[in-house]
């Protein structure tokens, strides 16, 4: 019988010295046995208590069927629209869990003002599950507060409120104490030797999806199956993190993501912040980079790997094909990431510097969003620069936008690449995704898109704790509208802004190129910065 995951190569070598060394360590055997000496003594501690993610193909089943009756609970009461709050580990892995099995959820990982507004539609038949591994990530509860303050707006008592939500978190969070106080419908308890980034197959990535209508028994299934084989000297999951790790070391530092021919949507997302808090630290890591398909601008970077989830790209080489249904997928690549981990040198297991952006934040919101005059401004489109970036551009010039990408491309050095950040709303504002490809064809460095502040919960570990060689594009825009955050002193802009300009310190902080970009008017602003870039 086969795991149901497989992985081919293109073109990419991998040393059999590697294979040997590896296999000499009997490194499948001591994974699977939870060795925490993996990775080395500075590791060992934390390895220790991260690596429960092995047992959750087994240790999930008891979910499934108690996941069933609160579906069919909520389903008699008329709720069937699930919103999901959570950032990072807790929102990406249920986002690809639904979109695959074609369910609906609402994912909030956001702290735009309008995008959470827009989420608080059809509050007669929504339910709000709040999923926090800390309990105290100040997106979630600001979400939470808001949703509150929905329903009491909406008429209901503070009982028939408690009643609209469920809560996964780890025991003793701050979070389990506040669902216990506001009598929550549900809570979840989640294994705390699981990371967030590790998840997936935890109750963080299966209450949401289940209470959204996936099948999570099967995805369990279909995991359960690969993790028979995980144990064998040279699985296909070993194979994967093993090909990462060489790709690393001949010099192909980039990851490639892409949905290929497979049902499977959109996971590059969630392998992205796998990759990339998991490798990006001490100042080397695996950037993931994903692309809008195999074929899109970036795909045969010099100094990346094509991975395709599906068959590999027979144009590209080198590149990856791995093939597996979703549960396997989630399993095979957090085997993967782990073993190469181990071929960097690395802990693929603590996220060292996630909490200066929040840091960074905090301080703002405490003293206030700082004044930064714009350099210049073009039409809708505030122009301010810092790390050079704005190094001999005439800003005087009706393509002054045009002048400052190409400049901020310039500055990439070698080996580098560019990262778009957007503070806007991902639904209303979704073009600005199209950024990363029009940017890409100007380069041919690798270029990534990630929203704020979503990604400060992935890519933004490997911004600051992985190789310094990025220069960064971050778009901000004028909030039509704002909303409050109940009981505290600050709205959900002023939040937003904070979140933009701790991270814009974090990066000025270490001297790289960075352009920011404010649109005065979202719509015509994003539609005058893709026009300068044609």
């Amino acid at each position: 019988m086969t795991s149901g995951f497989d992985v081919s190569l293109d073109g990419l070598e991998v040393p059999e010295a590697l294979r040997a060394q590896l296999a000499d360590e009997d490194v499948t055997a001591r994974l699977v046995q939870k060795d925490a000496t993996l990775w080395g003594p500075d590791a060992e501690s934390e390895a220790a208590v991260r690596l429960g993610w092995l047992d959750l193909p087994a240790s999930s089943r008891e979910l499934v069927s108690r996941l069933a009756d609160l579906r069919a609970e909520l389903a008699g009461e008329g709720l069937d629209r699930i919103v999901l709050c959570g950032m990072g580990g807790s929102s990406l892995a249920p986002e690809v869990i639904c979109r695959t099995a074609g369910v609906p959820l609402v994912v909030l990982d956001t702290t735009d003002p309008g995008q959470v507004a827009a989420a608080m539609a059809d509050l007669d038949r929504t339910v709000v599950v709040v999923s926090s591994k800390s309990g105290g990530t100040v997106e979630t509860d600001s979400q939470r507060r808001a949703f509150i303050g929905a329903f009491a707006a909406a008429g209901l008592d503070e009982k028939e409120i408690g009643a609209r939500f469920v809560v996964v978190t780890d025991p003793g969070s701050p979070l389990a104490g506040t669902a216990a106080e506001m009598g929550a419908r549900a809570v979840f308890l989640a294994d705390p030797t699981v990371g967030g980034r590790y998840s997936a197959l935890s109750a963080f990535g299966l209450v949401p999806s289940a209470l959204a209508g996936a099948d999570v028994g099967a995805l369990l299934d279909e995991a359960e199956v690969l993790a028979e084989h995980l144990a064998a000297g040279d699985n296909p999951a070993l194979q994967l993190g093993v090909a990462m790790g060489a790709a690393f070391r001949n010099g192909r530092d980039k990851l490639a993501l892409a949905d290929g021919d497979s049902a499977i949507s959109g996971f590059g997302d969630w392998a992205e912040q796998l990759i990339a808090e998991s490798t990006g630290k001490e100042g080397r890591g695996i950037l993931p980079v994903v692309l809008e398909s195999a074929d899109a601008p970036g795909a045969s970077a010099p100094d990346a790997v094509l991975a395709v989830v599906g068959s590999a790209s027979p144009a590209h080489e080198p590149s990856l094909g791995v093939t597996g249904p979703l549960g396997a997928q989630f399993l095979g690549w957090e085997y993967a990431t782990a073993v190469a981990g181990r071929v960097l040198g690395i802990n693929p297991f603590d996220q060292p510097n996630v909490t200066e952006s929040k840091d960074n934040t905090n301080r703002i919101l405490a003293e206030g969003l700082p004044d930064e005059p714009a350099a210049a401004t073009i039409g809708a489109i505030e122009i301010r620069g810092s790390g050079g970036a704005l190094d001999g551009v005439d800003l005087s010039s009706d393509g002054a936008v045009t002048l400052a990408l190409d400049a901020l491309l310039g500055a990439i050095p070698p080996r580098g690449y560019l990262a778009v950040m957007a503070y806007l709303d991902r639904e209303k504002d979704a073009r600005a995704h199209e950024l990363r490809a029009a940017l890409a064809r100007r380069t041919e460095h690798a270029v990534t898109f990630g929203w704020g502040p979503r990604f400060l919960h992935s890519t933004g570990q490997y911004h600051k704790g992985g190789p310094q060689v990025g220069s960064f594009l971050q778009v901000t825009g004028a909030v039509a509208e704002d909303l409050d955050v109940p009981d505290k002193p600050f709205s959900f802009a002023t939040l937003q802004a904070a979140q933009a300009g701790g991270d814009r310190k974090a990066l000025a902080d270490r001297g790289r190129p960075l352009l920011h970009l404010h649109l005065t008017d979202r719509g015509a602003g994003l539609a005058q910065l893709l026009e300068a870039l044609v």
